[in-house]
């Protein structure tokens, strides 16, 4: 398997993660998605929902409300409306 995804979630009032990652689950506007390391590129709209971000046993999750994403060789960047950390209860 592939080493780490670049990954950077980024909303207008600051960069809310940046970090080497495992994996990236989010809510498209055509459907749920994930993305690995050297996934093919692509861009698409994202819908209210969350990203879930994977590394190793570690788990982060983010509510996020509007943007897109865009996957290319270097990473994923997500672009949010709104995004903040979901806190645990």
């Amino acid at each position: 398997m592939a080493g780490k995804l670049q990954f950077s979630l980024v909303s207008p009032e600051r960069e809310v993660f940046n970090g080497l990652v495992d994996q990236v689950d989010a809510a498209g506007v055509e459907g749920d998605f994930g993305v690995l390391p050297e996934h093919a590129p692509f861009m698409t709209a994202l819908r209210e929902g969350q990203v879930t971000v994977i590394d190793g046993a570690s788990r982060r999750v983010f509510d996020v409300h509007g943007g897109f994403a865009d996957v290319n060789a270097e990473g994923l960047t997500i672009l949010a409306e709104q995004a903040s950390e979901v806190t645990a209860g």
